[in-house]
């Protein structure tokens, strides 16, 4: 089988993830080996294959990450039936107004999509939303009992940045924007808070 590299090495996110998707797009029978060099990159160009229907395969070599990304698994058409809902927060507030009214409100949002029988897939927190996701949240039970019933739960890592919150994540994983963006691209429903 007709085999690519990209090699991605000493490429921070969502650069490894943009050159994979382009050499998947080129030939998508074709395997591709991607290159990196940080766990973020490995992490994200995974997910990338497993949602673009390629079987993965990771092997450490020194210090590097090996992404074996091997073509023809059927792509699930479950994916896009009821359940298939992406929520974008941009702010640990739900709403404007009244910051104590936007706490209040956000805490029974996530409280009351726990008592779904259908649970949302994914969850991306940006902006000041990340502080939710982080370490002394009041929300941090409902977002852990979500990722409890499979909700993928992800805050930006440029944002977790900007507020010194890397080290504190309580919940959930790190993204970037590209990943986000493909998330609320492919749903069957995106919503935004």
């Amino acid at each position: 089988m007709e085999g690519r590299i990209v090699d991605a090495r000493g490429l921070n996110c969502p650069e490894p993830v943009i050159l994979t998707k382009k050499a998947m797009d080129e030939n998508h029978s074709m395997q591709i080996t991607a290159i990196v060099s940080n766990e973020a990159a490995r992490e994200n160009v995974s997910k990338l294959g497993q949602s673009q229907g390629y079987q993965v395969e990771v092997e450490e070599k020194d210090a590097d990450y090996y992404i074996y990304l091997h073509p023809g698994l059927e792509s699930c058409e479950d994916d896009k039936l009821a359940g298939d809902v992406t929520i974008l927060i941009k702010s640990s507030l739900f709403g404007e107004g009244d910051g104590e009214l936007g706490q209040v409100l956000m805490k029974s949002f996530l409280f009351s999509l726990n008592e779904l029988d259908q649970p949302v897939k994914h969850m991306i927190f940006m902006n000041s939303g990340v502080k939710l996701t982080c370490e002394g949240s009041a929300v941090l039970e409902h977002l852990v009992a979500l990722e409890s019933k499979g909700v993928e739960i992800l805050s930006c890592g440029t944002c977790l940045d900007f507020y010194h919150l890397k080290e504190k994540l309580a919940v959930g994983k790190v993204t970037n924007m590209y990943t986000a963006m493909e998330l609320l691209t492919t749903a069957a429903k995106a919503i935004t808070l």
